[in-house]
């Protein structure tokens, strides 16, 4: 579908499949999943382009997004792409501190937030956002408490003018216009505001559809935020493009009953998704010898299978080939039907995913893809395939992408996907773009043969003082595939070792506790000799196949999960490195005290 914008693009597929069923919704009055064709939604937008035209805003004006993944956040997106109006998505996960500041970065001018009472949560901040002036609220039900620029959808859809389509036509609008100001994780300071074009995101819907195509029968099943671009490009502009249909799971909780009620064809997310669902694999298989083993058996022969079917290996000897229709039955087939047993793709991106979570999965048939990509490059530059698929790698970049290798091995991508800058960040843009447009990604990759190895980030190489660098993503990602573990992260900068700050899972602490004579609850006995060996041992295992000196030496144990709202992680589950060793800085100090 060619299209010159992203309203082209809605507007060309409403009219092309207005019969078909475009996204599927949990009701929770009904317990039922309700589904919206084409013609529905392009109905239900037009409504949303009338209130929005009551507002009487100018023309590039910025909309706060503050919903989950739902009709409604599509509705707001479209309408406001049609208005001529930017959207800025925003993590609903975040909390008010953050969300003012991007609020008063972006200078919004409306917002769309879930419930009455999370905008009353951002409302003691409004002084920090004085372009604010209409809230739209989701849930909740109005009263003398609430804002006076606060209404409930339906008041707000109420009070427009009736649409018409002499009056609701969209404006013009420039493929070179902004499209979104999307706000990075930021790991480190402040987020910034990336700025994508309908270029830069129609030039990457493109090329993704040229190397993995998307049908009309595809079904998505949406998890991963909208705030996040891996799934604003691939699990909704894709979908828009290719005329699939998306269904919009109701939580991370629920998210393996929604996979059994979706039965999706496409998931799209990043690998902490992933790793979870190994981790709770392994916990349940190793329980018992049998299964323990059966389940080594069947990543053995699938993975050789695997390997033989992208050409990599010879194919596998006739005692192989005649179990494995049984290994395949009594393990991989119950493993893919976790996943709703339709899968074709399961693309991850966003992180680095160990081979020791990709490599079991993609033996047991379930069609992992590891791909590249960065919020300022409307994010994907390159992805494997599932005919050209080395999971050790993040895959070939993607047609009309160019990449090179700069200095201190850094990745540098071109293409019409790179976006037009940072939002009122002219410094930082000229540091990101160098005047031919190339992005430094601030990555160290290896090209080989076309495909792209990432080595780590720059800033991120942990240099000990006995000279060793080190990538702590690469190790992190394996220790978490241990199910003992929750979060992970790895520090030794200057340092003469490498030492790891373990959050556990209560659960699996439980039974080592109990293995071990602790009591699980006293956060005492998590500071014993015996409590740290036995983890260290557990890291060691996770890590036999790094060499020695990249397995920590020393570990700090904690219950406590790093979250958003204390500043430890990022929206997208990264940890901020610096903020945990501020808040873990005694303690860090005493694992190296003596050393």
């Amino acid at each position: 579908m060619s299209s010159q914008n992203l309203c082209d693009l809605f507007e060309a597929r409403v009219r092309l499949t207005p019969s078909r069923e475009a996204y599927r919704q949990f009701d929770a009055a009904t317990q039922a999943w309700v589904s919206y064709s084409w013609a529905d939604m392009g109905a239900s937008v037009l409504r949303w382009r009338a209130a929005l035209r009551s507002e009487a805003l100018p023309i590039g004006a910025r909309m706060g997004v503050l919903v989950p993944n739902s009709i409604e956040h599509v509705c707001m997106d479209q309408a406001a792409l049609a208005s001529g109006f930017v959207p800025v998505p925003l993590h609903v996960i975040d909390n008010p501190e953050s969300l003012a500041y991007v609020l008063a970065d972006s200078g919004a001018s409306l917002l769309l937030v879930e419930s009455l009472d999370r905008w009353r949560a951002l409302a003691p901040f409004q002084s920090q956002f004085p372009t604010l002036q209409r809230v739209v609220y989701l849930q909740g039900a109005d009263t003398a408490a609430a804002s006076g620029i606060a209404l409930s959808l339906d008041e707000w859809l109420a009070q427009a003018a009736k649409p018409s389509s002499a009056i609701d036509r969209p404006v013009p609008i420039a493929s070179d216009a902004l499209a979104a100001i999307v706000y990075t994780s930021g790991t480190t300071g402040r987020p910034k505001g990336v700025m994508l074009s309908h270029r830069n995101i129609l030039s990457n819907v493109n090329s993704i559809m040229a190397a993995m195509p998307v049908h009309e029968d595809d079904v998505f099943l949406s998890f991963l935020p909208l705030s996040h671009t891996l799934e604003r490009t691939v699990g909704y502009y894709l979908p828009i493009a290719a005329g699939a249909s998306v269904a919009f799971a109701r939580s991370i909780p629920l998210l393996m009953q929604d996979m059994a009620a979706v039965k999706p064809t496409v998931l799209v997310s990043v690998p902490r998704i992933y790793e979870r669902a190994y981790a709770v694999l392994r916990d349940t298989v190793d329980r018992r010898l049998i299964t323990k083993l059966l389940f080594a058996w069947a990543v053995h022969v699938g993975w050789r299978q695997f390997e033989h079917n992208q050409g990599r290996a010879p194919r596998p000897p006739l005692p192989a080939r005649v179990i494995t229709p049984l290994l395949d039955r009594l393990v991989a087939a119950p493993v893919r039907a976790r996943f709703g047993g339709r899968l074709r793709a399961a693309v991850t991106g966003g992180a680095a995913m160990g081979p020791e979570v990709a490599r079991p999965f993609l033996a047991l048939g379930v069609p992992l893809l590891q791909g590249y990509g960065m919020t300022e490059s409307a994010p994907v530059i390159a992805c494997n395939t599932p005919e050209d698929n080395d999971p050790t790698t993040v895959g070939r970049a993607l047609r009309g992408v160019a990449v090179r290798i700069g200095d201190r091995d850094e990745l540098q991508a071109h293409g019409d996907n790179i976006m037009m800058g940072y939002w009122q960040r002219p410094h930082d843009t000229a540091v990101a773009l160098d005047p031919d447009g190339w992005l430094h990604t601030g990555d160290q990759a290896q090209l080989e043969n076309g495909r792209i190895r990432i080595k780590g980030r720059i800033k991120d190489i942990i240099v000990t003082s006995t000279g060793e660098k080190i990538s702590p993503a690469d190790l992190e990602a394996a220790i978490v595939s241990d199910p003992l573990f929750e979060q992970v992260m790895v520090l030794g900068e200057r340092r003469p070792f490498l030492a790891a700050l373990v959050i556990l899972n209560p659960a699996q602490w439980a039974k080592q506790a109990g293995d071990l004579g602790l009591n699980p609850q006293a956060d005492t006995d998590l500071r014993s000799g015996i409590a740290t060996n036995r983890v260290l041992e557990r890291i060691r295992q996770a890590l036999r196949a790094f060499p020695s000196y990249a397995t920590p030496r020393a570990v700090l144990l904690s219950k406590e999960p790093w979250t958003l709202a204390a500043g430890l992680i990022t929206p997208t589950l990264k940890p901020k490195r610096a903020a945990i060793e501020a808040r873990y800085a005694a303690e860090i100090a005493a694992l190296y005290q003596g050393h």
